[in-house]
């Protein structure tokens, strides 16, 4: 079948929504002339997913309605303003939502050339398949500039056109170094860490600490892969196959990720089904605060938009089902001067408390399994030196 091209705003009629490729190689070159095409024809409303960093080409006036699947990150001051609306959704009801109310008419990605002659995705996979399964056009930007780690069948020519090309690389991702509370943390979550369990860790300092504190061979089984996995392979303690939706790094992590198969929908990474059944899943996750039923919170306080949802819950709730498995909360007793341990959350509960198994701080742990409300009141706040 011969591919179609075409431009962008060729595609577009009042009232579309257009869903834009997120992560790390977000095709974040077609946004300035996409809000152009949208004021031009008039009630076109966008849905985005994760934003690594702020996209200044990002023009949210551009558009009757602005969602996110994910808030913070690079979307924090737009969704602190009021102009990209950032809904509670866990990552696994994404597939739900985008056949439902956000169901996308155009879907934009960064499509990579396979061997064949085919296109697929690069760098992240997520929630696309389920935009493109609810009957969107699939607008391409066609970069050969991308590691080819997907794993899944090619785009679907039958309804892609093929809006652009670039040579772009992705974004690239980088965290502090792991500081002495991270490797203090991590230290105390390894030694919870069963022999051929697989693991979640989430981006960021932290998570790097845990790679590098891990003693035994694991699996990855993480929504996001951070750039530690590296390291984590050259010393010979990455067993299995690893699965994950979005990378999360730099060149080296993409050099590395390159011609393996790694990338999956999220309806595959995200299920709790498949997450709770098998080897033992151990899921660390961090907080913002928490309070003495174990509640979390991720996304924010009342004047900063620090984070979303994202998969932090479906990771916690199925490793709580996993036999053998864990979901751990690993946070300091504070920061910045004020204790991360609060009567009352600062925002609404992202995670609930009977999702968290072990909570880990630098003092110790505090294994929450099987306590009723007031002896879970009484070991976290024993966690924190309070009566």
């Amino acid at each position: 079948m011969t591919r179609r091209t075409g431009g962008l705003a060729e595609l577009l009629r009042p009232g579309d929504r257009v869903a834009v490729g997120d992560g790390i190689g977000m095709p974040s070159g077609v946004l300035a002339g996409l809000a152009e095409a949208a004021r031009e024809v008039g009630e076109v409303r966008l849905v985005l997913g994760w934003v690594p960093k702020p996209a200044d080409e990002l023009d949210p006036s551009a558009f009757a309605d602005v969602r996110t699947l994910m808030g913070g990150w690079g979307l924090r001051g737009h969704v602190e303003s009021g102009a990209v609306h950032a809904p509670p959704v866990r990552l696994s009801a994404a597939p739900a939502l985008l056949a439902g109310p956000w169901r996308p008419d155009i879907v934009v990605v960064t499509a990579v050339p396979r061997p064949d002659g085919s296109l697929g995705l690069g760098t992240e996979v997520a929630w696309l398949p389920a935009a493109i399964a609810a009957g969107a056009t699939i607008a391409a930007v066609v970069n050969a500039n991308r590691p080819s780690c997907e794993v899944g069948p090619p785009l679907p020519d039958d309804h892609l056109v093929v809006v652009g090309e670039s040579d772009a690389p992705p974004l690239s991702l980088s965290f502090a170094a792991p500081g002495d509370h991270q490797r203090a943390l991590a230290e105390r979550v390894a030694d919870l860490i069963p022999e051929g369990a697989r693991l979640q860790v989430g981006p960021g300092a932290l998570g790097t600490a845990v790679l590098e504190a891990i003693r035994t061979p694991v699996t990855l089984d993480s929504g996001l892969l951070p750039e530690a996995v590296v390291d984590l392979d050259a010393r010979g303690l990455l067993a299995g196959d690893t699965v994950t939706t979005y990378l999360a790094g730099g060149p080296r992590l993409l050099e590395w990720a390159d011609g393996r198969a790694l990338l999956h929908p999220v309806s595959y990474t995200h299920d709790g089904t498949r997450l709770s059944t098998g080897a033992p899943l151990v899921a660390v996750n961090t907080a913002l605060e928490v309070d003495d039923q174990g509640q979390v919170n991720v996304e924010g306080f009342p004047s900063a938009a620090v984070g979303g949802v994202g998969g932090h819950g479906d990771y916690a709730a199925s490793a709580t089902r996993s036999v053998g498995g864990l979901s751990i909360i690993a946070l300091p007793t504070a920061h910045q001067g004020r204790s991360t341990l609060v009567d009352r959350l600062s925002a609404p509960v992202s995670t609930p408390g009977h999702d968290v198994d072990v909570l880990v701080t630098e003092r110790g742990s505090a294994d929450l399994r099987g306590l009723d409300r007031l002896e879970r009141a009484r070991a976290i706040r024993a966690l924190w030196g309070h009566r």
